[in-house]
């Protein structure tokens, strides 16, 4: 019963992870406090549920169309963000906003009823042992973890990554060397929403949507994303891991009320012990 409580926290520690990508980069290298990204991973989540429930779409390939429109939706996003020169705790509010209008449309198109996409993934499962591994968690790990690893590899590796990481640390320093950092800015808010997207369809997979959850995701991912690191690629997804396992044995051991106890003890903890850890 531990090692699948183990199991089940990995799994949503991937989610949490996959989630808290997209604001570690926007938040870190935007110096945007991004919180629409919450709602727009929703979103992504209910358009998979239309597609693939009413339109009998695969819903990995949902991808497909939701990567590119997030993409634009996201370049657009920091155009307006930066068009009007919002200052980063401005952005907090802003995006707060249009995460309540997100939310309203939801419940507008989708109404406040709790759907559930019932696909062929949700059917199978690995068993290993007394272990049993659903596809659609699985799915999830895999990409949370690829995700993770291939934007830390273009950020590190290549010469794009490199620009984007000058221009973030030094914007005036990157230009005069021939960095287009707004070019790159809305490269990366566009890649920010895209992964919100990817992180929706994995909602859809695995969890019941209602338009009001969004807000229950943001607690729990802010502290991924500050335990982890602003702006660095694989620390979400590794605190992540570790806040979902500390959760599910919490609920294992104790009960479900506790877990967020125990995964915020843990944030403030790091916090007070090691302040400049979140820098």
């Amino acid at each position: 019963m531990l090692a699948q409580s183990i199991l089940a926290g990995l799994f949503t520690g991937a989610l949490y992870g996959l989630l808290g990508l997209g604001l570690s980069l926007s938040w870190g290298m935007l110096r945007q406090i991004n919180l629409a990204h919450f709602a727009l991973a929703f979103l992504g989540a209910y358009l998979t549920y239309e597609l693939s429930s009413h339109r009998s779409v695969d819903p990995l390939l949902t991808l497909v169309a939701i990567v590119p429109l997030f993409f634009v939706l996201g370049a657009a996003l920091h155009w307006v963000l930066t068009r009007f020169r919002v200052s980063p705790f401005n952005s907090l509010l802003v995006t707060f906003g249009i995460t309540v209008i997100i939310e309203a449309l939801l419940q507008w198109t989708w109404t406040a009823d709790y759907r559930k996409l019932e696909s062929s993934y949700a059917e199978h499962r690995l068993q290993i042992g007394p272990l049993y591994l659903p596809l659609p968690e699985l799915i999830t790990l895999a990409m949370g973890a690829g995700i993770s690893l291939a934007v830390w590899f273009a950020l590190r590796r290549t010469d794009l990554g490199k620009a984007m990481r000058a221009a973030a640390e030094d914007a005036p320093i990157a230009a005069a060397f021939g960095v287009n950092q707004n070019a790159l800015a809305l490269m990366l808010s566009g890649l920010n929403a895209a992964l919100a997207g990817v992180a929706g369809v994995c909602i859809a997979l695995a969890y019941t949507l209602s338009p009001s959850q969004i807000y229950a995701w943001i607690g729990v991912v802010f502290a991924a994303v500050m335990l982890g690191g602003l702006g660095r690629p694989l620390g979400p997804l590794i605190a992540g891991c570790i806040i979902g396992v500390t959760e599910a044995v919490t609920m294992s051991i104790t009960a479900p009320s506790w877990a967020p106890l125990v995964s915020f003890s843990l944030l403030m903890c790091v916090l007070l012990v090691r302040p400049g850890r979140v820098a």
